[in-house]
Parts: C-alpha cells; structure tokens; sequence
C-alpha cells in the first residue's frame, strides 16, 4: 500500500509514507486509492481512501493534513488539523506537533519529506517544476528552522515522480531553467524530436535540497509514468485524453 524511505524509516518517533494508488475503492480512472478531493472522484470514496491511508500509518483520518496545491512555495505551520474543503492554498507544511499527519499529494510531481529528528520537526512539501524553481524546498527549509530545527541535522526523501526518460519539455521550458542558472543544463537531455529535451526533475529537486543545505537525502527510483499499476499520472492521462485523473498521497508524522 505504500513505500519507505530507508533514511527515514528507522528514525524512532517517525512515520512516514509514499502511498501507491493501490488499496483504496475507487474505480474506473481512480482505481484504487486516489486521494485528491480536487478530483472528480465520489468524494465518499476520496474520504474512504484517505482515511484508510491514515489508519494505515496509524493516525486518525480527522489529522490528515492535505493542501490546495498551487505550484508555489508558500508554506504553511500547522498547529491544528482542518477539514478537507477548507485546505489553505499552499505547496508545502511544517510542525512539530505529534500527531499531525502532513500529506501531499501527486501524480508526476515530486512529493518531499522532511524532518530534523532531533528537533522533532518534520516538513512535506509538493515539488512540481514551478514549485521547485521558485523554491519550495528552500521555503520548507527555513519553516522548520523557524520553528527551531538545523538545516544540518535535517533529512529527506524524495518519493515516486515522473522519470526524466517520460518527462519531454520544449526549448522555452528549458531556457526557463537555464536562465536561472546555467548549471540546470545538467538536467535536461536531448528527447526524441527537434526542439524537445527530456527534464531530471528529481534530480533537480534533489540538487536544491543540497544547495539548501541537506546533507541526507535519499531519492525512490519509481517513475509515476511507467508504473501504471502503482501510481497515477498526469501526463499519462494527458496523453491519453482521458478526462481526469488520481492523486497518490505521500505522508509524514511524528508520533503522540
């Protein structure tokens, strides 16, 4: 039902999990554990799935934090859990209240986990290209700082995305990063057509945390394109012209 990430699933106090889109009710282009209340999914099921996703880390399913994602860097510090229709509009969480279960959601887009061990302070945080450009990781780096953690001691994983081998961009994405620092040319290869280039974009996210300042990272090998069975994508449905599409969840929390 759901991966782990080595770095983290040893640390006492922690648990975390990248849920696949297996174990859940849904059916049909939702089939099984689509946890996107932004989808056009029964909402009965998306809440089924969702709670199934937290008692499977053993929490509550009232303390499953989730976003509405925007692909910025906005962060929120959570203190209290809040309903499913009133979710701040945002791409990344911290806190170091027990308890909390700190969500996000993909499909294709890379989900981050965070957490100081020391300090008991934990971040997720939705890495798309826009949200990654614009610093997302570096936002949910300095909220856990704020909040007392050490850029040091900090550790992170990042969970199932879409391979660079699926990913095809055009020249103006390409030049977008490049502007931004010649050195993201290391990202990009070029793809099958004239004018198209295929984008690391867990390798760039990755590159960002260590620019922050993370020294433990660790990175899942799954392509969210390729493993049809285990994970929904976006841009397989785009390419499909299906009309909607699942959301995987990916969750942190420290324990009461």
């Amino acid at each position: 039902m759901f991966l782990t990430a080595d770095t983290l699933a040893h640390l006492p106090g922690l648990r975390h999990g990248f849920f696949t889109r297996q174990g859940g009710v849904s059916g049909g282009l939702y089939a099984s554990l689509n946890c996107g209340p932004g989808s056009q999914d029964d909402l009965a099921h998306v809440t089924e799935n969702r709670a199934r996703a937290a008692q499977a880390l053993g929490a509550s399913p009232s303390s499953l934090c989730t976003l509405y994602q925007v692909h910025g860097a906005e962060v929120v510090t959570v203190r209290e859990p809040w309903p499913a229709d009133a979710r701040p509009q945002a791409d990344a969480m911290v806190t170091d209240r027990p308890g909390l279960m700190l969500g996000i959601l993909t499909a294709d887009c890379v989900p981050v986990l965070l957490v100081d061990p020391k300090a008991r302070i934990i971040g997720a945080a939705h890495a798309g290209w826009k949200g990654a450009i614009v610093g997302v990781t570096n936002a949910t780096v300095e909220a856990m700082e704020a909040l007392g953690g050490w850029r040091d001691r900090m550790i992170a994983a990042i969970g199932p995305a879409i391979g660079w081998h699926c990913y095809e961009v055009d020249a103006a994405f390409l030049r977008r990063f490049l502007d931004a620092d010649m050195a993201n040319e290391q990202f990009f290869r070029e793809g099958a057509g004239e004018g198209k280039y295929l984008f690391n974009v867990k390798g760039y996210v990755a590159q960002r945390l260590a620019q922050a300042g993370i020294h433990h990272i660790q990175m899942l090998g799954n392509d969210t394109y390729k493993e049809e069975e285990n994970f929904f994508s976006f841009r397989r449905t785009t390419h499909r012209q299906e009309a909607d599409y699942g959301r995987q969840l990916s969750a942190i929390m420290l324990e009461e």
